[in-house]
């Protein structure tokens, strides 16, 4: 059995640690009616949206399963996380759904809380714009599925597109303040 302490690496110390927690967690007698825990979500929306840049899909979560799952259109150049304006990327990373609008160049867009501090730190040590205005959103006003090639090509400035009936959906099933995360 490893000895903790000073000899151990930190890494080793910190595996040690959350391990012990993790054991008292597990085996700590259940209190009352607080022993379940499971949130309860009255409201049956989303408390997670879920974005796999590399499978072009949204998914929306409750309580840890799917709710439903959407395919997407991203920014025209997707490959890895965006570093600057106009690169045609989408973000990467955890984000917040922030706030809305239903008067936008698109059918209904609600916006992702890029840049984070990071992003903001990469774009000034490179002397770029990070850019912004990183959107969830319907079709351009006025142009169809099929003009843009959509969900099949990667139309947007770095933003995540859906079909105009998605984002109902999705509007409706997302509240803001929702986290967001997307991956590679």
């Amino acid at each position: 059995m490893p000895r903790v302490g000073p000899d151990l690496n930190l890494k080793t110390r910190r595996t040690v640690v959350v391990l012990g927690l993790a054991a008292m967690l597990l085996l700590a007698p259940p209190h009352g009616p607080a022993q379940a825990q499971i949130p309860h979500y009255e409201s049956g929306k989303a408390d997670l949206v879920i974005v796999r840049k590399s499978a072009r899909s949204l998914q929306l979560i409750r309580a840890g399963e799917i709710m439903k799952s959407y395919r997407i259109a991203l920014g025209r150049d997707p490959a890895g996380p965006k570093r600057q304006e106009g690169d045609g990327r989408t973000p990467e990373g955890v984000y917040t759904l922030d706030w809305r609008n239903s008067n936008s160049n698109f059918y209904r867009s609600i916006h992702v809380s890029y840049p984070r501090e990071g992003d903001d730190q990469h774009a000034e040590r490179w002397g770029v714009s990070p850019g912004g205005l990183i959107m969830l959103h319907g079709l351009p006003n006025g142009v169809s599925a099929d003009r843009l090639g959509h969900p099949y090509v990667d139309w947007t400035d770095g933003c995540i597109a859906l079909t105009n009936e998605e984002i109902d959906e999705i509007w409706a099933q997302v509240d803001d303040g929702t986290t967001i995360i997307i991956y590679p």
